[in-house]
């Protein structure tokens, strides 16, 4: 039962079934897709150990297994575990056995061979319903308390002001998310500040790496963040990582996000829903793992409603959103 050392996610993706073949191929596809912290177990008896002393974030889990049913397994992990989305990966075309496992609550019904797209867009969805419910809670709690229990992080910011001190605990609340953050503001108001603050709480190992791309065109900001391969323009003489790449492990700051041309908000849009990139002149995907916050002077809502900036990236930017007054 292997696990990975890596930490996307942070709790591990939990992957049962009796066939190795099945464990090998499936911890490949999810690999391929950036999700690298894989936790395999072919004897079921061994699930209910490993759900209390490993905390898996999602469970793929089989029906025909010997020893436990798949069918028993759920619904012991929904009674005791209630918070670990389950996916239920089976060979079974019966519309009854489906019906009856999403009566039992699982996440989702997979019927094999699956394909690779499929797999990889259904744990990630398992894994931001599993993040979202664990920040509520963690909210519930923060607020719940009067004190900041990493004042220093925040020292840069000098205020009494008790909408900045709520402000404070609530970005304390959400720096350890992967979700994105959006901070706005008018200018001078200390939105870098902020951003450095959640970076420093998310306990990232990597750097925060900041840009600015006000006025910046579709060309020059897709090969600030994503980079080239040499060859991939007259001039591009050498292979240069790009931001994201730098920002690896750690946080991309994108600065007055409001100026990003509608052309790069559909590249950032790719990056923040499938956390993979092209460098410039490159055909292979790149898998990203920072986590990105951005900041703007300007009112999204009025330029979503000119259409200057787009509504499905505005909807995964504010995930997380604070405004500085």
């Amino acid at each position: 039962m292997p696990e990975s050392k890596n930490r996307f996610p942070l709790h591990p993706i939990l992957i049962v079934d009796d066939e190795e073949e099945i464990l090998r191929s499936f911890s490949i596809a999810l690999r391929t897709g950036g999700i690298t912290n894989i936790l395999t177990c072919q004897d079921s008896r061994d699930v209910p150990y490993l759900l209390m002393e490993k905390d898996p974030a999602v469970i793929l889990l089989d029906l025909g297994m010997p020893h436990m049913s798949g069918q028993e397994l759920l619904q012991q992990i929904v009674e005791d575990f209630p918070h670990v989305p389950v996916i239920v990966i089976t060979g079974n075309t019966e519309v009854e056995v489906a019906v009856e496992c999403m009566k039992a609550r699982a996440f989702d019904y997979m019927v094999k061979p699956v394909e690779k797209s499929r797999l990889i867009s259904g744990v990630k969805r398992a894994i931001e319903l599993n993040d979202l419910r664990k920040q509520v809670q963690i909210l519930r709690e923060t607020f719940a308390q009067r004190d900041l229990e990493n004042p220093d992080a925040f020292s840069e910011i000098v205020t009494r002001n008790q909408v900045m001190l709520s402000l404070f605990r609530y970005a304390e609340c959400i720096a350890p998310s992967p979700e994105p953050v959006l901070i706005t503001g008018e200018t001078g108001v200390g939105k870098e500040l902020m951003a450095r603050a959640i970076h420093k709480l998310s306990g990232r190992l990597g750097q925060l790496v900041a840009v600015n791309v006000a006025g910046v065109d579709d060309n020059v900001f897709s090969d600030t963040l994503f980079g080239h391969v040499k060859g991939a323009y007259t001039g591009a003489e050498a292979m240069r990582k790009g931001m994201v790449e730098q920002a690896s492990g750690g946080t991309l700051l994108l600065d007055e996000i409001g100026d990003l041309s509608v052309a790069s908000q559909v590249k950032l849009l790719r990056l923040l829903q499938e956390n993979e990139y092209f460098p410039l002149g490159s055909d292979v995907a790149k898998i990203s793992d920072a986590r990105v916050i951005v900041t703007t002077n300007k009112d999204l809502g009025k330029l979503r409603e000119s259409g200057d900036f787009r509504k499905d990236l505005y909807y995964r930017l504010s995930i997380h959103q604070i405004h500085i007054p």
